[in-house]
């Protein structure tokens, strides 16, 4: 066999300034949702089929085109998995997550996978941020869900956002809007719908209400509006979640046509989107779902939750600052090698960041690679420092060199930097 192996499609190699736009998402989302009591929970990436058929629903696009679906050796049908939910739930019934507190509070970081195709923002492997806040009924979990979403993103300096909000009703109160709502879609049956609205239109008539084609976004806008069908409990609900965002000064736009296509969505959804990455606008999503975990099996627990996707939140990241570093250790010579390692050795345990030279070359060339390393100071410890047990430090900006004691670096590094002595 010959030639380089390539990575599969829809799969990318993430390095470089976007590793470390993930590090600092992945260090500010842990930040900000411990200081809202969240605990991060990590589930397999696989996970049985039949999971994300009962949570996700039959008729959903993701269940019928974009599963990564095959079986196991002993012909078990497994699933790699297309979204994070399912698999918290899961975990909330198998582990008893709730029996300390009875509001879980959980969060969880990774791939998920679908098969589609590639384009800016989405991956057939992406990354997202889940949090699902399980066990209250409360407008004030919504809110509060919501306001942590947006000092997530605040965080990673993201502020060129939109949020929308809609109320979905409940199980009371839709079914009666969802006969209205196919009434509506059967008049208009002539107006050529385009062919997954003509195919959910019996099956799942919501989604017909966010389809992105621009003939069935006109169609849709002149629907009859689930906000005005909701039942009272369900308009206090939406009431309290945008007064309570309203006082802490959140904009906020009410989008009639925001829905979820799943019976379990109730009440309270939301979308925060961007006009900057091109027609895949949304870049956190989430609602409240109080029907799922019974779906599954569980006791009838309420939750609310939303999702981010990582890839599309690091598109609109600003450049992250890359942070130099702080010396390199330069031997001039092998002799002098096994010293050099030991003093990069204790620079690091005292707090610095550096590297040092393995092999032997030519002065100007190891200079060169000290110039490419981008530290700040150089630390030449050749035949004649070994002698004398110092060092030369070369500051790479000016080109000026002092000598120093080995005894003394930690302390004449630090000054040489500019910064606190180091212990």
């Amino acid at each position: 066999m010959s030639g380089i192996f390539k990575r599969v499609k829809g799969f990318a190699d993430i390095y470089g300034q976007d590793v470390a736009r993930f590090n600092i998402m992945e260090s500010c989302a842990r930040n900000t949702f411990a200081k809202y009591g969240f605990n991060e929970l990590r589930t397999p990436v696989l996970e049985q089929t039949g999971l994300f058929l009962r949570s996700i629903g039959t008729e959903t696009d993701v269940v019928q085109k974009e599963m990564f679906t095959f079986p196991d050796r002993k012909g078990r049908s497994i699933t790699l998995r297309p979204e994070a939910t399912a698999g918290v739930m899961r975990a909330f019934l198998e582990e008893s997550l709730d029996r300390n507190n009875p509001v879980a509070r959980l969060f969880t970081i990774g791939p998920m996978f679908r098969y589609e195709r590639p384009q800016k923002g989405r991956m057939r492997q992406f990354h997202q941020i889940n949090c699902e806040c399980l066990g209250s009924q409360s407008p004030y979990a919504d809110a509060e869900l919501i306001c942590m979403l947006l000092n997530f993103l605040e965080a990673i300096d993201i502020r060129s956002l939109k949020l929308k909000i809609n109320s979905l009703g409940c199980k009371k109160c839709r079914p009666a809007y969802m006969r209205l709502l196919g009434e509506y879609l059967h008049s208009q049956a002539g107006e050529a719908f385009c062919d997954d609205c003509r195919r959910r239109m019996d099956s799942n008539p919501l989604r017909v209400l966010d389809c992105k084609q621009p003939h069935c976004r006109e169609l849709a806008a002149a629907a009859p509006r689930l906000l005005d069908h909701n039942c009272e409990e369900c308009r206090q609900h939406f009431d309290v979640v945008t007064e309570l965002l309203s006082s802490r000064n959140v904009d906020f736009e009410v989008d009639h046509n925001l829905v979820r296509g799943l019976d379990y969505y109730c009440r309270t959804t939301f979308e925060v989107v961007s006009n900057e990455i091109g027609a895949q606008t949304a870049v956190a999503g989430g609602g409240r779902y109080d029907g799922l975990i019974a779906q599954l099996g569980g006791a009838d627990v309420p939750g609310v939750g939303f999702a981010c996707g990582m890839e599309r939140l690091a598109l609109l990241m600003p450049e992250p600052e890359n942070r130099p570093l702080d010396f390199y250790m330069l031997s001039i010579q092998a002799e002098q090698r096994p010293r050099a390692f030991e003093l990069a050795q204790t620079l690091r345990k005292a707090g610095f960041f550096g590297e040092m030279n393995y092999e032997d070359g030519g002065f100007k060339g190891l200079m060169r690679r000290v110039s490419h390393s981008g530290a700040r100071i150089c630390l030449i410890l050749g035949p004649d420092e070994a002698a004398s047990n110092s060092i030369t430090l070369k500051d790479m900006e000016t080109g000026r060199q002092t000598g120093l004691s080995q005894d003394d670096l930690c302390a004449g590094l630090a000054k040489a930097l500019n910064m606190p002595e180091k212990a």
